[in-house]
């Protein structure tokens, strides 16, 4: 056997390299579009042009006799079979809906939506059939404009009789968590401040690396389907819920997947359709989409308007904020499309003490494709109208914007706080995060130098944008989802196995798309027992292996998955001792358990949890009732969120002739608790980060008149390179979380919550003595120009 040996450094907190790069960055790993099956079969879209007609013929005949093409598949050859994509998320009871069918039988809703599906022998042979099928269609009506469709201009499904699929409502008074927000503005109006302003959020498209792909095998008595998935176990459940097959016939396996962002947090018809292309033909079939079709079809994020209304006292002191949200859920409800402006709903209050306020969100059908979830759905969509108004209240009273964000927050001796939304704080210490993020961004001295560049009258202005944030993370304890509409639940599983040899298996349900988990669950563990960090090996993503888990999303991984991983660990611990008691002929409250060893207090004697797992593998020193086993299975209910906070910077440079904005510096002081590891909280960081600015001053969905998407390739909508992005200096303090054993926070979604308002306050407040108190995301050279010129004249 190989004997653990005790290791003297901690791995909690170490900078690991993570163990999954070698494999990802050499190509010795698997993705989904690298299944290649005997005799697999693949598949092609064939998708509307049209964002809303009717389908009154389709066309296959030159499509089957096309070579290598093995069958065809309409809406009329499925509506029978294909079932209905399920919605999980209700945002009231009266909330309405219409049926989303896999492939259109009557009616395409969208431009993309799927009218046929060709099944070929190659990918190159089902493309070029795909273009062989004839559709014919009759236009209808379609409804695009978010503000014309909430009016009931256009209906964008008419059998529903409304585009309203449902309105929820906040109120702090009637929650009884706070005050009645029309009387606090209305005495702002009489002796205070009113600032009402309209935001819009763009429409956003999860840009993944990796698009998505599906393999599909039912030649055996199992389904086992190869999934480009942030959630297999969500699949699984799925795929039998829609089709009727019986749920333990089916095997979902996520292999490495290459970026999910939210984009991969669904049930799509490509799912579906490619499951029955298998089960219909009797061979393995697969889909892979293309990256203009990742783009048109996948689920798109964001696109709100928000129209908000904030009212405070000569001071300062915010008294109350009103916010009337308009969420567009596109054609369809995906998976939790419903939910996302409610999630965004609790954080609008950020981290102030706001004593009241009002919430209206109206989630409206369109006739575009159906957004979802996107890095941190919802909460960056908060975080930007409380930290654009903060700045805009500072404007008003003439005082630094730092100034009026501490006027307002939360300090660190009032935790826990009950906010006004009904969440309670457990922890945060805003003041330490923003004086480290100021020493390190040399703020005064950047307001210095912005002083004199204003003063010259420079034609290159400097702007400083200010961000401070706080999130919710560790989504979510069971019984707050289901209070809130979700159908799901917050849990999470993890098993220990413990093998002869003294190495450790860890399972967990979490299903990692590039956050690490394979790293930071052996540092847990290697802790925890007192084995290498060498020595564990993390197994995730296959639901024959993971049998139980609710996967990654809303930087739930480490407060919730880590969590129960620590929790199985206990056991094991827990379950050995008894045993190494008997072994070692001692009583097992006399046992001491550290560095991996089992020592009889007082004296000499012990053995390693390795020398124990081989002892119970052989099985020769034990009693009748010892079990043979040292393996450990826990589930894991969250307690609470937890809520990571920081404070971002942002210095940029705008030429006033031309609108190009330059970001000089970029300063994130984050605090999310205890961290495991520096190495994959400072990537998750710049990563969020970057998305952040993309959509400050890159990113935005755009349709034409007719609802087709014109940024349909790289070409047109614009993902920032390195070359784009800044230099990212990056800090953390740290107040441990009280919601979970380790105390950690989570830190997926952070870098995207803080960045957009950092960036957009920077670029305004470059160019707010020229007369600009707003540019519309993103802040292309245009807008920044076109605002100019607007500033100017007035």
């Amino acid at each position: 056997m190989t004997a653990t040996e005790e290791r003297p450094v901690a791995e909690i907190g170490n900078p690991r390299r993570r163990k999954e790069d070698a494999r990802l960055i050499t190509g010795r790993t698997r993705w989904t579009d690298n299944v290649v099956l005997p005799g697999m079969l693949h598949l092609a879209m064939v998708r509307s042009p049209f964002a809303h007609a009717r389908v009154t013929g389709v066309d296959t005949e030159s499509a089957r006799a096309a070579s290598g093409v093995v069958t065809v598949l309409t809406g009329a050859d499925l509506a029978d079979e294909q079932g209905g994509l399920p919605f999980a998320w209700t945002a009231t009871p009266e909330q309405v809906q219409p049926d989303h069918p896999s492939i259109a039988v009557d009616t395409v809703n969208f431009a993309g939506e799927i009218v046929a599906v060709v099944v070929a022998r190659s990918a190159a042979e089902a493309c070029d059939a795909a273009d062989l099928v004839d559709v014919d269609y009759e236009e209808l009506p379609a409804a695009l404009d978010l503000k014309a469709a909430a009016a009931d201009e256009v209906l964008a499904h008419p059998g529903l009789g409304t585009n309203v699929s449902a309105t929820f409502v906040y109120d702090s008074a009637e929650a009884g968590h706070g005050g009645e927000v029309e009387t606090a503005i209305a005495a702002a109006r009489d002796d205070g401040i009113v600032i009402e302003r309209e935001f819009r959020q763009q429409r956003l498209i999860p840009s993944f690396m990796e698009p998505r792909s599906i393999v599909v095998d039912p030649t055996s008595e199992q389904l086992t389907v190869w999934d480009s998935t942030q959630v297999p176990h969500f699949v699984k459940i799925f795929i039998s819920l829609v089709l009727g097959i019986p749920e333990h016939k089916i095997r979902v396996i996520a292999p490495d997947v290459g970026g999910g962002f939210g984009g991969k947090l669904q049930f799509t018809p490509e799912e579906v359709l490619t499951v029955i292309a298998a089960r219909r033909t009797g061979k393995p079939c697969k889909y892979s989409e293309t990256r203009s079709e990742s783009l048109m079809a996948a689920h798109h994020g964001r696109d709100q308007w928000q129209k908000v209304t904030l009212a405070a006292d000569r001071d300062g002191n915010v008294t109350g904020l009103k916010v009337d949200l308009l969420a567009n859920m596109g054609a369809y409800l995906g998976l939790v499309s419903a939910g996302v402006p409610i999630l965004g709903a609790l954080m609008y209050n950020g981290i102030y003490k706001f004593p009241a306020y009002r919430l209206s969100c109206t989630n409206v059908f369109t006739n575009l494709t159906w957004t979802d979830a996107y890095r941190g759905a919802g909460r960056p969509e908060a975080t930007f109208v409380v930290e654009r108004m903060m700045d805009e209240l500072a404007a008003q009273l003439g005082v630094d914007p730092l100034e009026v964000r501490e006027r307002n927050w939360i300090k660190h001796n009032e935790f826990p706080f009950p906010t006004v939304t009904g969440l309670r704080y457990d922890s945060g210490n805003y003041e330490a995060a923003t004086a480290k993020a100021k020493e390190l961004f040399g703020y005064d001295d950047l307001r210095a130098e912005q002083l004199k560049r204003r003063e010259s009258g420079d034609p290159v202005q400097l702007g400083i944008g200010v961000s401070t944030y706080t999130e919710m993370c560790g989504l979510a304890p069971s019984r707050w989802l289901g209070s809130m509409g979700y159908v799901g639940g917050g849990w999470e599983h993890a098993s220990i196995r413990m093998l002869p040899t003294g190495k450790v298996e860890v399972i967990t349900g979490t299903s990692p798309h590039g956050q690490g988990h394979e790293t930071a669950w052996s540092q847990l563990v290697a802790d925890r027992l007192g084995v290498a960090f060498e020595d564990v090996e993390v197994l995730h993503g296959d639901t024959q292996v993971a049998g139980r888990g609710l996967d990654t999303y809303g930087s739930r991984s480490l407060a919730v998955g880590g969590m129960a991983v620590l929790a199985a660990a206990d056991k094991v611990i827990e379950k050995a001792k008894p045993i190494a008691a008997q072994l070692l002929e001692a009583n097992a409250d006399d046992l001491d358990f550290s560095g991996g060893r089992f020592g009889v207090r007082g004296t000499e004697s012990g053995m390693t949890l390795g020398e124990l797992a081989f002892a119970v593998f052989q099985g020769h020193k034990l009693d009748g009732g010892a079990e043979r086993s040292l393996d450990a299975d826990a589930t894991l209910e969250p307690d609470d969120f937890s809520f990571p906070h920081g404070t971002h910077l942002c210095a940029v440079e705008v030429d006033t002739e031309t609108g190009a904005t330059t970001i000089r510096s970029y300063v994130s002081v984050d605090d999310v608790g205890i961290v495991v590891n520096p190495l994959i909280v400072e990537g998750q960081v710049h990563g969020g980060i970057a998305q952040g600015i993309a959509q400050a001053l890159f990113e935005e969905a755009v349709h034409d008149e007719t609802g087709t998407l014109i940024t349909g390739s790289f070409v047109d909508y614009l993902v920032p390179s390195s070359a784009d992005l800044p230099s990212i200096e990056t800090a953390r303090t740290e107040t441990p979380a009280t919601t979970n054993q380790l105390g950690v926070k989570g830190v997926g979604e952070a870098g995207t919550i803080a960045s957009t308002p950092a960036v957009v306050n920077a670029v305004i407040d470059a160019v707010r003595h020229l007369g600009v108190s707003d540019v519309p995301m993103p802040c292309t050279p245009y807008r920044v120009w076109k605002a100019l010129q607007g500033g100017a004249e007035s």
